[in-house]
């Protein structure tokens, strides 16, 4: 079952950051049940690659009828969370904000997943993963020295400091409900968790040891020694021999003759580069990374995602794995007592809407007679 098998999260169907946190809570066992809408969204994929819903059930209530709220509210009232990724206030609006869902069940914790945060001049304003990051500084850190800042994905935004803070809320309430018996609000922001994030750099700048550009510090790129070099083949090696000991072993696999104790010397920063690059277009990738397999140089081939699931250490620790023929992550992290934990296929929109309602007391046919719910086959 997983650590979280007696846990029930009810989750209203969203984008990014909030579908990812309750697969999460889905991968370690919760229970979660999401509320899909009758139309499918924009940027919606077929169910069997939607893996964002994977380990969950789905059912389809039609939010614009009372008794579609209704319906959530009786769901709710059996659930131990709820999360929304509503734009501030529209929960509310529909009535089925945290007054009236802790209402019906006061231990209940309730997730709000917003990018900018619950209050704040742009609280209300639209904006997706780059609009968040760029104004805390974390977009600007990222990218070559003169060049223009470079996207990290949406891990470090949606998924870093938005998906992994709202878990770790919902645990920490959860937690805390089991003893007291009261459940709270979770207010989850990817503005707040991405700063956060940033707390490492944010010492090191008040220390004089961060400058606030970019591509001109020891972790951005600025150092030669923590780097990415292109090879004889058009591929790349990440380079991260930042200790000294690292270092030294790093020069030594890659044949150069520098001074190891001249390693912080910045002045000859660009000299050394030189040197690196040109070293590393001597060879192609399979060539260096077998040169630096086994060593404690710190240098990896840069693989994509395709390549990244054939890889040694990912085969052996079975990191990826393929569910219905998809390749995908395999659950993280790992528990000694549920070594066996496995993702679940993703949910079908509307596919448990029979069960789960009838589950939670209510009359299903009718509901799905009326249109206020809908059935869908796998």
């Amino acid at each position: 079952m997983g650590p979280l098998g007696r846990v029930k999260v009810v989750e209203l169907a969203g984008m990014g950051p909030a579908p990812f946190a309750c697969m999460l809570l889905a991968d370690l066992g919760a229970e979660v049940i999401r509320v899909d809408r009758p139309a499918p969204g924009e940027l919606d994929v077929p169910p069997e690659f939607e893996l964002l819903n994977r380990g969950k059930r789905s059912v389809i209530l039609d939010l614009k009828r009372q008794e579609g709220l209704d319906a959530v509210l009786a769901l709710a009232e059996g659930a131990d969370i709820l999360v929304e990724g509503f734009r501030p206030g529209v929960a509310e609006r529909l009535g089925i904000g945290p007054d009236a869902v802790l209402a019906r069940n006061p231990g209940l914790v309730y997730g709000r997943m917003t990018g900018w945060g619950q209050d704040g001049p742009l609280a209300l304003t639209a904006g997706h993963d780059i609009s968040y990051i760029a104004v805390t500084g974390a977009l600007h850190a990222m990218g070559e020295r003169g060049g223009r800042p470079q996207i990290p994905l949406n891990l470090v935004g949606d998924f870093g400091g938005g998906a992994a803070y709202l878990v770790v809320g919902l645990l920490a309430a959860v937690h805390e409900a089991r003893f007291s018996g009261r459940g709270q609000v979770v207010d989850a922001s990817i503005l707040d968790g991405t700063l956060h994030l940033m707390t490492l750099f944010h010492g090191m700048l008040a220390a004089g040891q961060w400058a606030d550009d970019r591509g001109v510090n020891t972790l951005d790129g600025g150092a030669p020694y923590y780097a990415v070099y292109e090879t004889a083949d058009g591929l790349f090696m990440a380079v991260g021999a930042l200790e000294s000991k690292f270092y030294r072993e790093f020069l030594r696999v890659l044949d150069l003759d520098e001074d190891p104790g001249r390693q912080q010397e910045r002045d000859r920063w660009p000299r050394l580069r030189a040197r690196i690059a040109d070293a590393f277009a001597s060879r192609t990738q399979a060539e260096w990374a077998e040169r630096f397999a086994g060593t404690d140089a710190c240098v990896s081939p840069v693989l994509g995602l395709k390549e990244a699931a054939d890889h040694p250490q990912v085969t052996a620790r079975r990191a990826v794995v393929a569910v219905d023929g998809v390749a995908q992550s395999a659950v993280a992290p790992r528990f000694s007592a549920h070594p066996k934990l496995f993702p679940g296929r993703p949910a079908v929109p509307g596919a448990d809407t029979r069960a789960v309602l009838g589950e939670a007391g209510l009359d299903a046919e009718r509901l799905i007679a009326d249109g206020t719910a809908v059935e869908r086959r796998r």
